[in-house]
């Protein structure tokens, strides 16, 4: 192949990946509001989004893992006489 077609097909590739990661964005984008939207409606019911939020990102981590550092947490409230 000459430098020229080698080129070419790398610009192609490369174009192929930007776009990829430009439509993927979007889609994030797009998701993102309909969280927004959801959370929005959640506190409108009268829910603490704050404490959604909370509890999605505990639900996506290991049990051991929480409870070790609940564990740790109550710890350092005791020492500190917060218990």
């Amino acid at each position: 192949m000459s430098d020229s077609v080698t080129e070419s097909v790398a610009s192609q590739e490369l174009r192929q990946f930007i776009e990829r990661v430009e439509r993927l964005e979007a889609e994030k984008k797009d998701i993102a509001e309909g969280i927004k939207e959801v959370m929005a409606e959640a506190k409108g019911r009268g829910y603490d989004t704050k404490v959604m939020r909370k509890v999605i990102s505990l639900r996506k981590r290991d049990a051991n893992d929480i409870a070790e550092e609940e564990a740790i947490l109550d710890m350092y409230k005791a020492a500190l006489g917060m218990s």
